[in-house]
C-alpha cells in the first residue's frame, strides 16, 4: 500500500522510515523524487517512494516568499509535523518522549510505502492552490491511500464546494483511492470536528500508553500530584514555594 501524506515535508533520515525488509517498490508507482534545498534523489528509497514539494501559491500569496531562512524549498520537513504523520507506518526501536518513556514506537502498517506531498509551510501555513495540486499530483503518482492532517477550528465549517480538501478528496474518491483526515484540535464543544465530507474518513486523536508523573512533596508530608516531561537541571530537594 502507497500512502501519499500533505503535510509539513519529511526528514528522511528518522529510523521511521527504514526500508529494512521491504521489497521492490510497487511497478504502479509512478511518482518522482523531487530535489530541493538538502533534498534530493538519494533521500527516497524503498520506504519513502517518492516526495513533492508544492509552493506557488505560497511564492505568490505570502509578501516575499517563502521564508528561506526557517524553511527549505523542498520535500524536506522544518517543521516536525509532516514527519511525526509520515511515521505512523513503522517500527522504531529505542524510542522516547524526551528522553521518557523508553521503548518501541509502532507503527500500524510496517510495510506501507510513503509518498511525501510538502503542501504547508512553517509560519505561513497551507495554501488551497497547493493543497488542490497536490490531491492531482498524488492521484497521477498512484497512491492507494490520502492521508491529510490539515484542517481549521474555531467553529467554522464550509460547505463543500468552498472547502479545499472535501473537492481534492471527492476527486481521489471518484478514482477509488481512500482519503483519511484529521478531526482538528479542538473540542468537545459543538461544531470543533473539520474534515466533514461524508466520502472521507475522519478520525479523531487517541492517545499513548504512557504515563509521565511528577510530584511534588511539600515538608508536611503532603504530595500534590502532576505531570512533566522537564528533562532539565535538577531542582534542589528543598525549594521554598
Amino acid at each position: 500500500v502507497i500512502i501519499g501524506v500533505f503535510d509539513t515535508g519529511i526528514w528522511p533520515e528518522r529510523r521511521s522510515f527504514s526500508y529494512l525488509n521491504l521489497g521492490p517498490i510497487p511497478k504502479r508507482w509512478r511518482g518522482v523524487c523531487e530535489s530541493g534545498a538538502r533534498f534530493g534523489p538519494r533521500n527516497c528509497n524503498r520506504k519513502i517512494v517518492g516526495a513533492r514539494f508544492f509552493a506557488k501559491g505560497q511564492q505568490a500569496a505570502v509578501i516575499g516568499g517563502i521564508n528561506k531562512t526557517v524553511e527549505f524549498l523542498s520535500p524536506r520537513d522544518a517543521d516536525g509535523h509532516g514527519t511525526h504523520t509520515s511515521s505512523t507506518g513503522r517500527h522504531a526501536f529505542k524510542a522516547s518522549m524526551s528522553g521518557y518513556a523508553s521503548g518501541v514506537a509502532k507503527g500500524v502498517a510496517p510495510k506501507t510505502r510513503i509518498a511525501a506531498y510538502k503542501v504547508c509551510w512553517k509560519e505561513s501555513g497551507c495554501l488551497d492552490s497547493d493543497i488542490l495540486a497536490a490531491f492531482d499530483a498524488a492521484i497521477r503518482d498512484g497512491v492507494n491511500v490520502i492521508s491529510i492532517s490539515i484542517g481549521g477550528g474555531d467553529g467554522i465549517t464550509s460547505p463543500y464546494y468552498l472547502d479545499p480538501i472535501a473537492i481534492g478528496s471527492y476527486g481521489a474518491a471518484s478514482k477509488r483511492i481512500s482519503v483519511s483526515s484529521s478531526a482538528g484540535n479542538e473540542g468537545p464543544n459543538g461544531m470543533s470536528v473539520t474534515n466533514l465530507a461524508p466520502w472521507v474518513t475522519t478520525y479523531g486523536a487517541s492517545t499513548i500508553d504512557r504515563n509521565f508523573p511528577a510530584d511534588a512533596i511539600l515538608g508536611d508530608g503532603h504530595r500534590l500530584r502532576g505531570v512533566s516531561l522537564y528533562a532539565g537541571v535538577p531542582l534542589r530537594k528543598r525549594r521554598r514555594l
